[in-house]
Formats: structure tokens, C-alpha cells, sequence
């Protein structure tokens, strides 16, 4: 349950930092816009700390405002997803959680904080920006270039620094909290790298031009980049979730599917509550040819932990289904004849034992590992010896649980000759479809609020381009009002708006993709094993990451398209006043 938090956390941190880009390119690029009323203003005598104190002033409201509605928005989705959080905990991590909540002041307080806090971060460099304007001139467009150029190398080897940090880390340290440094030196390593990334690529793009307009739009596109990549970044840790995550739960959900295949190899599981009635019923499924396999155990603590031990007996189901993941040669016949015994893969890791070595239980009783086999959802240890060697090492263990193997067609039938004849109080009959079912529901239910998060986080990048080309907009009529007077249309122009916003999203995808495909990577074989003890198998889904660049293409025409019919209907008299502005 506490992975379960800590998981929640992390992406809701993601989320937040997410916001943060926003905020961050929102702030800077609203100075930007506003340069010359602030110049006009210091030029008049308003005093550099009475014109930060109102800024300040006007951030806290908008915060306070954002975070008031976040505070609504947050209370909504949540009473949304408990129930079926609720049902998760409940059934696959044994947590008891209320169906019904309320908004505690603690919530809002921590919300609000995090708003105002969150504010004040994200806004620091465009204040820093706005200490060092100069008071009675602004540097031209190739200045400002210049300057976005250095920056983004300086952002680079800060984002290889955190890449490298992050790797550092997991090679030094153990444990989960090793594993999400590492995802948060990538993931936030990888988004400063992305500004010079698509530079380079855009300068590239800017030597295949075969004219003046193309290679002027590929020029246009790297001299904008400082304004839309802060918004890129969201983008590019939004997809890079998406993929990371969605390749996480679709190879575990893969892997899920085949494993209850193996597992529950069994058509008919049947649980009585006394040994009697269990001698009874065996001997009357004797009588119909029916094979039973007793599932006999015993628990006991170990290593400061419960350690479940399962006696079986020498039957072909487990030679052909079990799920193995190391063993050594003729690893069930070792276990069969009392001289090995299978442990799962849980117990493996944390006592860092393999095929071939010894497992002591006791002073007395040491055995040695023949194979490791994987048990998905399980947080404790597990073996599984020979029933004869169990019963003879540990008394008075009950016999009240049995998987049957029978042709399938014939279990509906054989499971209504068993409550006819039996009384169903005392005889639990379970189909093996039935628990399939249900555990899948149960793996389902687990992923409702990471999806929920990634979306979100989708759709709050999707926000930001939108609030980027908008601000943007007066600040292209210099660049644009030339192109238009010589003989490109508006309706041209505005097309061309689309077709900038498009490259930059694909690019972004495009780099997000090798990201998605690490963070899944650390996701399954990092912070998995150290979360739960397993180490899943990773499959690549090619169609889930079409899906993606055809929705981060949908979310950039969506957010160009205002600032682009804007261009298309402009009045030419408004294009023709940028020739007689100063700039």
C-alpha cells in the first residue's frame, strides 16, 4: 500500500511540475509582452521594488484564484476515482479505506500552499529577466537570439548533469526512493536538453529548404523556439509519461494474462470447511475419474517476514504450467522426490537466491533451490516442496483446498453435480474463468487514477501551447507584417502558423518517444523490483505510440488554431502599423 502512495505521489509531482512550465513560460512571456509599458513606467520614476511588489501582488491573486478552483476541480475527480480506488485497496493490498470523504483544511491549506509556492519558483528567472532590461532600450530580435542560444546550451549541460546525477544515484544507493531519482534525473534531464535538440533539428530542417518561404519558415520556427519551448517540454514530459506508463501497464497487463493462464491451470477450484467432508469429496470425485490436487500449506515467519511453504504432488500440471523463471535441469523431479524446492521470485531477490544454492529454513531443514518462479500481486515469500516432505516435517496441516483437471466443456456440469450433492454452505466451488475474471477486474481498477494522471497531464500540456501562441501573437506581427507585404496571403500565413505549431509537436514526439521507452524500462525493471520484489517482461505496443502522435498533432492544431484564424482575419491596416513602430 505504501508503493501504491508513493506511485500517486510521484505522478501527481509530475503533474505539478508540469504546471510549472506553464507557469513559468506564461510569467516570462507576459514580461516579455509588457517590456515596453514596464520601460515606459521606470522611465516615469516607478521604483523597481514597487513595480516587482504589484507583479507579486497580481501572481498571488491569480494563484490564489487557480488554486481555489484546483482545490473544486481536485475534489470532484477524486470523488470520481474512490470508488474504485477504494475497491483496489482493498482487494489487491488489504487496505480498508472509507468510501466517503470530506475536504479537510489541511487539503486546502497544503493546495493553496503549493499554488502560491509553485507561483513564486516558476516566476523567478522572469523577474531575474526583468531586474536586468535595460531602462531606455531593448535588444533587437538577433540579440534576443543570441541570448535564447546561450541559454539553451547552459540548459543542456545542467540536463546532462541531472541525467547523470540520476544514473549515480541508482548505482550507489538502493531502494525506491534510488529509483525515482533516477526517473526525475531523466525525465527532467532529457526536457532541458529539448530546447538545443530541436534547434539542431530545425537548423537542419532549414538546409534541406528548396526556397525562400520554406527556408524562411524553418528560420522562423528556431527564432520562436524560445517563446513555445517551455510549452515543448510539458509536451515532451507528457508524452514521455504516456508512453512510459502505457507500456508499463499493457506489458503488465501481458504478462498478467499469460501468468493466471500458467497459474490457474486448474478448471475447477473447490475450498470445504473441515477435513472430513474434504476426504468424502475426494473420494467421490475418485469415483468419477476426476484428478484432484490438493494445495496444502503452511506459514511461517522468517527473515522478519510471513513465509508461505506449499506441498504438491508429483502430477504433469506443473511440469507443463508453471510459471518459471530460472531452474535448473529436471528442476520438478528434484522437487518431486524431496531433495529441492521452487521459491518465487519475491523471496529470490530479497535473499538473493538462485538455482543451486541453499535454502536453510531451519538449523535442521535445508534444501536447495531447483527454479524461481514468478508470483505477480504476491508481497511475501513463497516455496513450494513435495506434500510428502511437508507432511513430514510439519503436523497437523490442513486439507480444505483442491484444483481439479477435467476437460473444460465438463466443468459447468461437474460443478452443478457438486451442489446438488453437496451442501454449498460447507463446499465453495469456483470456476477457473470466474477467478480470471475477477482478478482481472482487480488489475484493472489499479490503473483508473494513473490513467486519470496522464491524461491530465496531457491535457495540461496541450494548455500550455495554447498559452504560449496566444501570448506569442502580438510579438510575431514584426516577423509576420514583412512576409505579408511581400505577396504572401494572411490566409498563407495563417496556414503556415498551423503547419509551425504541427513540427514542433511531432519533433516533440518524435524525441518524447526513446524517453517514454526508458522511463517504462526503469519503471519495470527499477522501481518495480524494489516496489514489489518482481521484474516484469517489457513489450513495445508501436500502434499506442501512433495513437499518441496523432493526439499530440490534434492538441497542437487545436491550440494553433486560434492564434491562426486571428491571422487570417486580421485587417491589413493592423499588419501596416508594424512599419511605422519603432521596432
Amino acid at each position: 500500500a505504501d508503493s501504491f502512495h508513493l506511485n500517486l505521489s510521484a505522478f501527481g509531482l509530475l503533474s505539478f511540475a508540469v504546471g510549472l512550465f506553464i507557469v513559468h513560460g506564461s510569467v516570462g512571456l507576459g514580461i516579455e509582452q509588457r517590456r515596453n509599458l514596464f520601460r515606459t513606467l521606470r522611465a516615469m520614476g516607478v521604483s523597481f521594488r514597487l513595480l516587482i511588489g504589484l507583479l507579486l501582488g497580481e501572481l498571488m491573486i491569480i494563484a490564489l484564484i487557480a488554486g481555489s478552483l484546483g482545490l473544486i476541480l481536485g475534489y470532484l475527480v477524486a470523488g470520481t476515482l474512490l470508488p474504485d480506488v477504494s475497491a483496489t485497496l482493498n482487494g489487491l493490498y488489504g487496505e480498508t479505506v472509507d468510501g466517503n470523504f470530506t475536504l479537510r483544511k489541511s487539503w486546502i491549506v497544503s493546495g493553496l500552499g503549493m499554488a502560491i509556492f509553485g507561483t513564486l519558483v516558476a516566476s523567478a528567472q522572469a523577474f531575474v529577466i526583468l531586474f536586468k532590461m535595460p531602462l531606455l532600450s531593448a535588444p533587437g530580435l538577433q540579440t534576443q537570439n543570441l541570448i535564447a542560444r546561450s541559454s539553451h546550451r547552459t540548459m543542456a549541460i545542467f540536463g546532462c548533469g541531472l541525467v547523470l546525477a540520476g544514473c549515480f544515484t541508482i548505482l550507489l544507493f538502493d531502494g525506491l526512493m534510488a529509483g525515482f531519482a533516477l526517473l526525475a534525473g531523466l525525465m527532467l534531464g532529457v526536457a532541458l536538453l529539448l530546447p538545443l535538440l530541436l534547434s539542431k533539428l530545425l537548423a537542419m530542417g532549414g538546409r534541406t529548404a528548396q526556397s525562400a518561404l520554406s527556408e524562411w519558415v524553418w528560420a522562423d520556427m528556431r527564432a520562436q523556439l524560445p517563446g513555445v519551448s517551455l510549452a515543448m517540454m510539458a509536451l515532451l514530459l507528457a508524452l514521455a509519461t504516456n508512453i512510459g506508463v502505457g507500456t508499463m501497464v499493457s506489458s503488465f497487463r501481458l504478462t498478467f494474462l499469460g501468468w493466471m493462464d500458467q497459474r490457474l491451470s486448474a478448471e475447477i477450484y473447490l475450498t470445504v470447511n473441515n477435513d472430513d467432508l474434504a476426504e468424502e469429496l475426494t473420494d467421490w470425485l475418485a469415483d468419477l475419474g476426476i484428478t484432484t490436487l490438493p494445495i496444502r500449506w503452511t506459514e511461517v515467519p522468517y527473515e522478519g517476514s510471513p513465509l508461505r511453504i506449499y506441498g504438491v504432488i508429483d502430477h504433469s500440471t506443473y511440469r507443463e504450467n508453471w510459471p518459471i523463471l530460472e531452474s535448473s535441469p529436471a528442476a520438478w523431479d528434484v522437487v518431486f522426490k524431496g531433495e529441492g524446492a521452487m521459491i518465487n521470485e519475491q523471496l529470490a531477490r530479497r535473499l538473493n537466491l538462485w538455482p543451486g544454492d541453499i535454502l536453510a529454513l531451519t538449523e535442521e531443514w535445508r534444501t536447495t533451490v531447483s527454479g524461481v518462479y514468478s508470483d505477480y500481486g504476491n508481497p511475501n515469500g513463497q516455496i513450494i516442496i513435495s506434500l510428502p516432505d511437508l507432511l513430514q516435517r510439519v503436523d497437523n496441516i490442513p486439507n480444505r483446498q483442491f484444483g481439479l483437471r477435467l476437460p473444460p466443456e465438463d466443468a459447468p456440469e461437474l460443478i452443478n453435480k457438486i451442489r446438488e450433492d453437496f451442501d454449498s454452505s460447507s463446499v465453495i466451488v469456483v470456476n477457473q474463468a470466474d477467478i480470471k475474471a475477477r482478478s482481472l477486474a482487480v488489475f484493472d481498477r489499479t490503473f483508473v487514477v494513473t490513467s486519470a494522471l496522464n491524461l491530465l497531464t496531457f491535457g495540461v500540456a496541450g494548455f500550455a501551447i495554447l498559452t504560449s501562441l496566444l501570448t506569442l501573437w502580438n510579438m510575431r506581427l514584426p516577423q509576420l507584417a514583412p512576409i505579408w507585404a511581400l505577396g504572401i496571403s494572411r490566409r498563407q500565413l495563417a496556414w503556415l502558423e498551423l503547419l509551425r505549431s504541427l513540427t514542433l509537436a511531432a519533433l516533440t514526439t518524435v524525441l518524447a518517444l526513446p524517453l517514454g521507452l526508458i522511463l517504462a524500462w526503469v519503471l519495470l525493471s527499477v522501481i518495480n523490483v524494489e516496489a514489489f520484489g518482481w521484474r516484469l517482461p517489457m513489450y513495445l505496443f508501436p500502434m499506442d505510440w501512433v495513437r499518441l502522435l496523432v493526439l499530440a498533432l490534434i492538441s497542437a492544431a487545436v491550440a494553433a488554431a486560434i492564434p491562426a484564424f486571428k491571422l487570417a482575419r486580421i485587417k491589413p491596416a493592423e499588419l501596416l502599423k508594424v512599419f511605422a513602430h519603432e521596432r
